[in-house]
């Protein structure tokens, strides 16, 4: 295999131990989670006792090629920003990782502040999550355009998943013309399989503003492997920004409960829909760029037992 490839959207934990609009959720047995009041195999059964680390990621990175990867964040995973700066200072060659405030009260900007100064290159800000009941955070408040103007001079990364469609459009088309200069990725793929979805591709028309493709599996679900939609998408997402704004990205590990972290990626590189230098840009090429990795490992191909 030819390609570099370099996972945009990933994720990692000890255990999580949090709350999301009033509901726990919290690591059971047998790779099961408490998740908003029922239980969901979070990871693969075989992880079984719900530790989604940075070890058994390698492994997985390392079976299937995966040079490097970048660690966002979410809330229903809890805030993870020691265990991140412990996991990057471990594996500085191989993880990219994102830190993550509290943004669903004020507080954040001195927070975003602290972060950056421990060392983060990047922030996460799951947006989804913040239309909240008692209030939606719009993401051109006041706080929140304070925090991406210092994060513009510094020059650390905006990670960002949006609510579905174009809900939260607006608000990123005014972060990105008062912040020109801020870095930002977008998440889940536009959130794909839902209306308006080809909204959030088009903020990737502007030059600091790339998409990634992290769930893009979960949201295919449905079709299953080898994801022809996902493909299509893929296809008509290029055609609107250019293959050069587009990363892929697995959102390892809770869609390896349905398919090999492999899998994950071996739809793109089989498809005869992508060109070899589409396939090149999109699995890593666009992504080393992005997030400025280095020297990668050379990963050479283990034979499986069953071939």
């Amino acid at each position: 295999m030819d390609y570099t490839i370099i996972d945009a959207h990933a994720h990692l934990w000890l255990r999580q131990d949090t709350v999301v609009d009033g509901f726990p959720i919290r690591t059971l047995e047998n790779g099961r989670s408490l998740f908003m009041g029922e239980i969901r195999q979070m990871v693969p059964p075989f992880m079984i006792d719900g530790v989604n680390s940075a070890e058994v990621f390698l492994s997985n990175m390392d079976y299937a090629q995966v040079s490097a990867a970048v660690i966002t964040q979410e809330f229903i995973d809890g805030i993870q920003n020691d265990y991140l700066m412990e996991v990057v200072s471990r594996y500085p060659d191989r993880f990219f990782v994102c830190g993550m405030c509290e943004f669903r009260k004020p507080g954040y900007l001195e927070q975003a502040k602290e972060l950056i100064g421990k060392g983060f290159k990047a922030i996460k800000i799951p947006a989804q999550r913040l239309l909240l009941k008692e209030g939606r955070v719009m993401l051109n408040c006041p706080e929140m355009m304070q925090m991406f103007r210092w994060m513009e001079e510094r020059g650390v990364i905006l990670s960002v998943d949006l609510a579905e469609g174009a809900i939260q459009v607006l608000e990123m088309e005014e972060i990105i013309q008062e912040c020109p200069r801020l870095k930002i990725a977008v998440g889940h793929f536009g959130m794909v399989t839902l209306p308006d979805w080809k909204e959030q591709i088009k903020l990737a028309r502007h030059p600091n503003v790339m998409i990634e493709s992290g769930g893009i599996t979960w949201l295919f679900n449905d079709e299953f492997y080898p994801f022809k939609g996902a493909i299509k998408a893929i296809r008509e997402a290029a055609e609107l920004v250019g293959m050069e704004k587009l990363m892929w990205g697995s959102d390892y590990p809770r869609t390896i409960t349905a398919i090999t972290y492999k899998m994950s990626y071996d739809f793109v590189v089989k498809s005869p829909e992508l060109s070899e230098a589409e396939k090149t840009l999109f699995l890593g090429g666009n992504a080393r760029k992005f997030y400025g990795f280095a020297e990668l490992p050379e990963l050479p191909y283990i034979k499986n037992m069953s071939e």
